[in-house]
């Protein structure tokens, strides 16, 4: 149980991006939002960010806007308990009421507690097991790659793979795969089997290059839900967080994706045949792009061709096509896929203040 609750209560006049501040120090997925005499007036989940995200709403905006979309969803009154309840009427919520905090209150409604229940639930560990597609060549980063498979190189005082194989276990991530190409040698030599990581770890070879998603053709079908990420990514996205979105939103695959701004260096003009109707000077254009981080439910692998030049953006419109549920998961963490030279200096940067676990 969470009894220090200060650090996850905001007011509801405070910013989106202070709450996501919290949420980041806490990693517990939830702040409280509560009243000067800290009673409880709602609760900003990590879902609500993302879906912020999507609906490109600015962090600046207060926490109050959150509160009334998710009151307009009807969805405004949070589920909570008394605290000295017994555990089972906590753990019969949080099942009944299908979420995963639950507020404690004080014989006075005032916020005195926060139970998660994977917490409460001794010994449970994320349902979800990784394939790190590592087998890229790295061509633009020659003459780097030359000997060394893309995602050895250091990032700070270690391979970036190993930051991210740390990540996973941090986790709760402890089956790992890691799809080779190039020097694979490399790769098994550094981690063998990954117990010295913290992971049991085993290896599938591509003999020739399969794009994003050729080398999942090469497993066995999985009995569980896979989180697939490219090796050549340095980020801290909560994969925890991007596990419960998925199953929160029932997907067959989720896709990390990051907001990105398109600027276009001239005026623009829009015509209606010969006709001009509006003319913008230098606009800037918001997109989301693909992060290179997937969820993929095991149904999804009868989707994928055995040992054949695939990619992920195949696999996924042969999804779309078949009316299978694909969903968007927006991060504000930070995030970086390292394709060039001035990405890996980039980098060298990001890890100083990124959180890594040694």
């Amino acid at each position: 149980m969470q009894s220090d609750i200060t650090t996850l209560c905001i007011e509801s006049d405070r910013s989106i991006i202070e709450a996501i501040r919290l949420m980041d120090q806490s990693r517990m997925g939830i702040v409280l939002v509560v009243d000067s005499d800290r009673r409880l007036l709602g609760t900003i989940t990590d879902g609500d960010i993302r879906r912020a995200v999507l609906a490109k709403i600015s962090f600046s905006e207060s926490v109050d806007l959150l509160l009334t979309r998710k009151g307009d969803d009807g969805h405004i009154n949070p589920v909570t308990a008394f605290i000295g309840a017994e555990e089972s009427t906590w753990i019969d919520l949080l099942k009944r009421h299908k979420i995963s905090h639950l507020p404690l209150l004080d014989s006075e409604q005032r916020v005195d507690g926060l139970v998660k229940l994977d917490e409460l639930l001794l010994g449970r560990t994320p349902e979800l097991e990784a394939i790190v597609m590592a087998g890229g060549e790295g061509q633009r980063l020659m003459p780097l790659t030359a000997n060394t498979p893309k995602p050895m190189l250091p990032v700070g005082d270690k391979p970036l793979l190993e930051i991210i194989i740390k990540n996973l276990a941090a986790a709760g991530i402890t089956k790992v795969k890691v799809a080779t190409h190039h020097k694979p040698e490399t790769i098994t030599t550094h981690f063998g089997d990954g117990k010295d990581f913290g992971v049991d770890l085993s290896y599938v070879s591509e003999e020739r290059p399969l794009g994003t998603a050729g080398g999942l053709g090469l497993l066995k079908t999985p009995d569980q839900t896979t989180l697939v990420i490219n090796g050549d990514i340095l980020t801290n996205v909560d994969f925890r967080a991007m596990l419960s979105y998925h199953k929160e939103h029932k997907a067959d695959l989720t896709v990390a994706v990051r907001h990105y701004d398109l600027k276009v260096p001239y005026g623009v003009v829009e015509c209606d045949g010969p006709v001009v109707k509006k003319i913008t000077e230098k606009p800037i254009f918001g997109v989301f792009v693909n992060a290179g981080i997937y969820l993929l439910e095991p149904a999804v692998y009868r989707f994928i061709p055995n040992d054949e030049h695939f990619h992920m953006t195949q696999l996924i419109g042969r999804l779309l096509n078949a009316k299978r549920v694909v969903v968007s998961f927006p991060i504000h963490e930070e995030w970086l896929d390292i394709g060039d030279h001035t990405d890996y200096q980039r980098a060298q940067e990001l890890i100083k203040g990124l959180g890594v676990h040694p």
